[in-house]
């Protein structure tokens, strides 16, 4: 009876998560359908174990409208990008994205909301070194729960001009091309927020500006929010919406 009682519990208890998981979902997919604002943030702040305490503006961006944050080293410029991705949580405030507080949101919960709505382009890109640059690009819907879309993901490489790279190691690329692949990794599951750390700090002026126009190619196309952090000065012409940390 012991068992039979364990066997009832955890069943029991396994379709309370998935009824919660469905429930997450459905409710999820009413943002798109009503909302135009992708993101809100409010008093937010961050304070590193022992270490430094950040304060950021608020700050609010819609489908399609494009952000630039700028700052110097040291103001906070990556801690606020990781905190509206969900890959830090707030000591204090909130953070509305794609219509949730995701602040309520536990671990698992926050990674599917990320995978489904947010897109990022990190400063250094980050691959799986033993995967190729188009397994590298499918590795995120499928760790993520989504079906990876192999033909999107070959169609966005032939737009970029590396189909001839799609079954390399990211190794064998130049930075540029590196840099260029990881924003495809962004935007290849449509994210309603995409989310750009120092995207072109350590480009030479073509490659920066070819950086920054498809960021800004893939966000009006899909009609996306855009924020970039950068201390790039470069990118204050280019955005006109800007804030200063």
């Amino acid at each position: 009876m012991e068992i039979a009682h364990g066997t009832f519990v955890f069943f029991k208890s396994l379709q309370s998560q998935m009824v919660s998981l469905l429930m997450y979902l459905r409710t999820d997919n009413k943002f798109m359908e009503t909302n135009r604002l992708v993101l809100q943030t409010s008093g937010l702040g961050f304070q590193y174990r022992g270490g430094q305490s950040f304060r950021f503006p608020d700050l609010k961006c819609g489908l399609g409208e494009q952000h630039l944050v700028l700052g110097q080293s040291g103001k906070g410029k990556t801690t606020l990008l990781h905190l509206i991705g969900g890959l830090l949580r707030p000591t204090s405030g909130s953070i509305v994205l794609a219509g949730k507080d995701t602040t309520a949101l536990n671990d698992r919960q926050m990674d599917l909301h990320r995978g489904k709505h947010v897109g990022i382009v990190f400063q250094t890109a980050h691959f799986v070194d033993a995967l190729s640059v188009l397994d590298n690009l499918l590795l995120p819907s499928f760790l993520t729960g989504q079906k990876p879309d192999r033909n999107r993901a070959e169609q966005l490489l032939k737009q970029l001009n590396l189909s001839s790279k799609a079954h390399r190691k990211p190794a064998e690329l130049s930075v540029g091309e590196q840099q260029r692949v990881a924003i495809v990794r962004a935007v290849i599951n449509n994210p309603a927020l995409l989310l750009a750390d120092e995207p072109t700090s350590a480009l030479d002026d073509h490659n920066a500006e070819h950086v920054i126009r498809l960021l800004k190619e893939y966000a009006a196309q899909n009609q996306s929010g855009l924020i970039i952090v950068t201390h790039d000065q470069r990118l204050k012409n280019e955005i006109q919406q800007m804030v200063a940390l």
